[in-house]
C-alpha cells in the first residue's frame, strides 16, 4: 500500500514538472487582458481597484487623442480601449441576472416604445455589475429597447469600468468616459455629450447636478426643447430646489433621491455592504475593536453604522438633525462633536452630502494612522485641498490609496482621494442598485409622457404608485407572495386594493 502510494506521488510530481516546465516557455510579459486570469491574480488585482476588469497596458496616450472606431466603423464615443468590450459584454450579461426589474421592463415593451422619440443625455456611473454601481450600462440598453436614443458621460472620474465603457461604444452608444479621468477630462466628456450638431436632447438623467449645471451655463437654450430633469443623489437634488426657489428651473425635474425605493434599498443596504468592502479592498483593516467616526445618520450613515456594528466597531456619530440623532442613540451609538473624539478615533467616514465637514484643523489632529474616507457626495466632504501644501508630503500607496505625511513623521490614510469609497474602492450589490435604476426608467418614462400642464417649472417626488411597482418588480426574485386586501379591510383603511398604499408625503 505503502510503495503504491509512493508511486502515485512520483507520477503526479513528475507530471506537475513538466506542466511546469511546459509553463516557464510562455512569454513571461503576460498583461491583464489575458483571457484566463488565475484565482490569485484576480485577488491581487483586485485590491485598491474598484474590482474592474482593468488594462494595465503601459498605453497612458489620453484617449482624447486616440482616433477609435467600434466593429461598424462608428467613431462617436471617447473610452480607454475598445478592443475590452468583449470582456465589457459578459459583465453586462451578469448585471442583467441581478436586475430583473429593468429585464421586466424590457420584455413589457416589446410591442410598444413609451420613450420613443426620446433624446436622453445623461451623466451617471458607467458600470455594469458589482464593480461599483450597476446602474448605467443594463439602464441605457433598456432605454433604447423602450425606445430612447442616448449619450453619456461619467459623473465621477474614478468609477468608469473601462470594459464596460467598451462595451456599450461597441453596442453603438456615445458614451464618453474612462476610468481616471482629469477635472478637465471631466468637462469635455459632458461636453461632448451634449454638444452635437444635428443631436438635441430632450431628456437630462443625472447623477449630482453637473450635467445640468453645465447645460444651464453653456446651453441654456436647450432648455426650450427638453421636457424635464431626472436626478437620482442629494447634492443634485438640492441643486434643482436651489433653482427653483430662485425661479430659474427652466422645465420639470423628478427626485429620484428622495424616492422610498432609492431611499430604503440604494442608500441604506446598498452601503451597509460597500462600506466594509471598500475598507477591506484598499486597507485590510480589522474592524473589532475599531474606534470609528461616522459623520451623518441619513440613511447612508444609518447603513455605514449598522455594518460596522456587527463587525465589533466601537461607532460614534455626528448629527445635526435632532430626529436622526434621536435615532442614532435609540440604536446603540453615542452621539458625539467631531472635535472631542478627533484625536482617538481610527477611521473617519463622511456621509452627510455637505462640504467642509472634515476639515484642515481636524486633520491636523487625527492620530498616526487614521483612515479618512467620504461615502456621501462627490469630493467636497472632506476638505482635500487643505491637505496640498509644501509641508505635508503624498505617498501613493497603491491605486486611490495615498498616505498624507505630516512634518513630523505623522500620517493619515487618505481613500479615494476623498471622492466615494463605494464607487470608487469597492463593490456594490447590482440587485439593490437595480431597483434605483427601474426607478430612474419610470420616472423618465412618466416625465416624458406627461400632458402638457401637468408638470410645471418644479422639482417632484416619484408617485408612490410608481415607487410601489419599482418594488413589485423585483419581489418574484425571493418567491415572495403578498397578501391581497379584501373589499372590507381595503374599506376600512380607505385604501385601493392595488395601492399605493402609503401617502405622497410618505418617505
Amino acid at each position: 500500500w505503502l510503495w503504491s502510494c509512493r508511486s502515485y506521488i512520483m507520477r503526479y510530481i513528475i507530471q506537475f514538472a513538466d506542466q511546469k516546465q511546459e509553463f516557464n516557455k510562455r512569454p513571461t510579459k503576460i498583461g491583464r487582458r489575458s483571457l484566463s486570469r488565475s484565482i490569485s491574480q484576480s485577488s491581487t488585482d483586485s485590491y485598491g481597484s474598484a474590482a474592474s476588469y482593468t488594462d494595465s497596458s503601459d498605453d497612458e496616450t489620453s484617449p482624447r487623442d486616440k482616433q477609435q472606431k467600434n466593429s461598424k466603423g462608428n467613431g462617436d464615443f471617447c473610452i480607454k480601449n475598445i478592443k475590452q468590450a468583449d470582456f465589457g459584454r459578459r459583465e453586462i450579461e451578469i448585471a442583467e441576472q441581478e436586475m430583473p426589474a429593468l429585464m421586466a421592463l424590457r420584455k413589457r415593451a416589446q410591442g410598444e416604445k413609451p420613450l420613443a422619440g426620446a433624446k436622453v443625455v445623461g451623466c451617471t456611473h458607467i458600470t455594469a455589475q458589482t464593480a461599483s454601481t450597476c446602474e448605467s450600462a443594463v439602464l441605457m440598453e433598456t432605454l433604447t429597447a423602450l425606445g430612447a436614443q442616448c449619450r453619456w458621460a461619467a459623473c465621477n472620474i474614478y468609477s468608469t469600468q473601462n470594459e464596460v465603457a467598451a462595451a456599450l461604444a461597441e453596442g453603438g452608444f456615445s458614451v464618453f468616459a474612462w476610468k481616471g479621468e482629469s477635472e478637465d477630462d471631466f468637462w469635455w466628456c459632458i461636453d461632448r455629450c451634449v454638444n452635437l450638431e444635428g443631436w438635441q436632447p430632450n431628456m437630462i438623467l443625472d447623477d449630482g447636478g453637473d450635467l445640468t449645471h453645465w447645460i444651464y451655463k453653456k446651453y441654456p437654450n436647450m432648455f426650450k426643447k427638453i421636457k424635464g430633469i431626472v436626478e437620482e443623489s442629494v447634492t443634485g437634488v438640492h441643486r434643482l430646489y436651489q433653482l427653483s426657489k430662485a425661479g430659474k428651473l427652466c422645465v420639470p425635474a423628478m427626485n429620484v433621491n428622495d424616492s422610498v425605493t432609492k431611499q430604503k434599498f440604494d442608500n441604506l443596504y446598498c452601503c451597509r455592504e460597500s462600506i466594509l468592502d471598500g475598507l477591506k479592498r484598499t486597507t485590510d483593516v480589522m474592524f473589532g475593536g475599531k474606534q470609528v467616526m461616522v459623520c451623518g445618520y441619513g440613511e447612508v450613515g444609518k447603513g455605514c453604522c449598522a455594518a460596522l456594528k456587527a463587525m465589533g466597531s466601537i461607532v460614534y456619530v455626528t448629527e445635526i438633525d435632532p430626529i436622526c440623532a434621536l435615532q442614532a442613540c435609540m440604536d446603540g451609538f453615542r452621539l458625539v462633536k467631531l472635535n472631542e473624539v478627533i484625536r482617538q478615533v481610527d477611521i473617519v467616514i463622511t456621509c452627510t452630502g455637505n462640504k467642509n465637514v472634515v476639515v484642515r484643523e481636524y486633520l491636523d489632529r487625527m492620530k498616526n494612522g487614521c483612515i479618512v474616507c467620504n461615502m456621501g457626495h462627490s469630493n467636497t466632504e472632506i476638505d482635500v485641498a487643505s491637505l496640498r501644501t509644501p509641508e505635508l508630503t503624498w505617498e501613493r500607496v497603491r491605486s486611490q490609496v495615498d498616505h498624507v505625511i505630516w512634518p513630523d513623521g505623522k500620517r493619515i490614510v487618505l481613500l479615494a482621494e476623498g471622492r466615494l469609497l463605494n464607487l470608487s474602492c469597492s463593490t456594490v450589490p447590482t440587485f439593490v442598485l437595480s431597483i434605483t435604476a427601474t426607478t430612474q426608467a419610470l420616472a423618465l418614462i412618466e416625465l416624458y409622457n406627461a400632458p402638457e400642464g401637468r408638470y410645471k417649472q418644479d422639482v417632484y417626488l416619484l408617485p408612490k404608485k410608481m415607487d410601489e411597482y419599482v418594488a413589485s418588480l423585483h419581489l418574484p426574485t425571493f418567491d415572495a407572495h403578498l397578501t391581497e386586501l379584501s373589499d372590507e379591510q381595503a374599506k376600512y383603511l380607505g385604501l385601493n386594493k392595488n395601492g399605493p398604499f402609503k401617502p405622497n408625503y410618505y418617505r
